[in-house]
């Protein structure tokens, strides 16, 4: 997998074909929308003993040199609420066995999920839910090109299992790197992501299912009339140091239009996008590469426009 996360994404890349496969079945059914796992931007949330009201903060934390309990360590200075509400681990992969798509975990992953307790559970006994990030690995594999409606389920099964097993708040999708068609794989075809979202969310009604909204799948949301677009609980914008509201039928509490990288976006445009993000409307603002160094100044330049607060580090 990817060691880190370009700035510049490479959506024209990935949607450059975008080609029907045979044996998509017709006819799929709308599963109900479950409970979100999140509310919204005007409802007061209760973080780790403290309540905020705003957009929910995401914090995608790279794994490989960074460590998940950087994320509980911002605080609002106003009243001690968190600043961020989820925290992606990035991330796991969806790999190739010549045959079928699995679910795959590099040695620094696995070593986030295998200790938990000490991981995972300190963030989310502060309020912050915990997601995994999955995305391609150069293997052909990926959420936009399974074969049928059973395919696509049997890989829902194995990351509704990741998410039971450790204690998980949910899964992001991140349709990146897959390399449709190497090792003999398909192309994107317009069922394959519906068929995976509709069986995650009928396998984890009450857990997040969030969209980084990139790629064929983000292109791929409807088939045969039905919409699985309303089973996100947020969909947000993957290219950072801008704003471009995703094209998710989510309403605006669900989206995030605004993405920064914490370590290039400058201050001044973290606090315009927060800006917009609050005077839109909108529920949501992605951060992304989130680290051991302490950065409470900078976080705070779209904390005070976000909740009215600067930003505490509290080790």
């Amino acid at each position: 997998m990817r060691g880190s996360r370009s700035g510049v994404r490479w959506a024209s890349l990935l949607t450059a074909v975008l080609t029907l496969t045979s044996g998509a079945a017709a006819g799929v059914a709308q599963a109900a929308p479950a409970p979100l796992g999140q509310p919204g931007p005007a409802q007061q949330r209760p973080v780790g003993g403290a309540t905020k009201t705003g957009p929910v903060s995401i914090a995608y934390v790279e794994v490989n040199s960074n460590s998940m309990l950087n994320v509980g360590k911002y605080k609002l200075a106003s009243n001690g609420a968190n600043v961020f509400d989820i925290a992606v681990i990035f991330a796991a992969n969806i790999n190739y066995d010549g045959s079928n798509a699995y679910l795959s975990f590099n040695p620094q992953v696995q070593s986030v999920l295998d200790n938990a307790a000490t991981q995972i559970k300190p963030l989310q006994a502060k309020g912050i839910k915990v997601e995994l990030s999955v995305l391609g690995n150069h293997q052909g594999a990926g959420f936009a090109n399974f074969p049928s409606q059973a395919a696509a389920a049997a890989f829902a099964q194995q990351l509704s299992s990741a998410v039971t097993r450790y204690g998980l708040d949910g899964v992001d999708f991140d349709d990146e790197y897959a390399d449709y068609g190497v090792n003999g794989t398909a192309q994107p075809n317009d069922s394959s992501f519906v068929y995976l979202v509709q069986a995650l969310r009928s396998a984890l009604p009450h857990k997040l299912i969030t969209l980084y909204d990139i790629g064929p799948s983000a292109s791929s949301l409807v088939y045969n009339g039905t919409d699985v677009g309303p089973l996100f609980d947020y969909s947000w914008n993957p290219y950072y140091d801008s704003f471009s509201v995703p094209e998710v039928s989510l309403p605006d509490s669900r989206l995030g239009p605004a993405a920064i990288d914490l370590g290039s976006t400058p201050a001044s445009d973290a606090t315009y996008l927060a800006q917009q993000t609050v005077s839109g409307g909108y529920g949501a603002y992605l951060t992304y590469n989130l680290t051991s160094t302490d950065v409470h100044s900078y976080i705070s330049s779209f904390t005070r426009a976000l909740y009215g607060s600067r930003a505490v580090y509290k080790p």
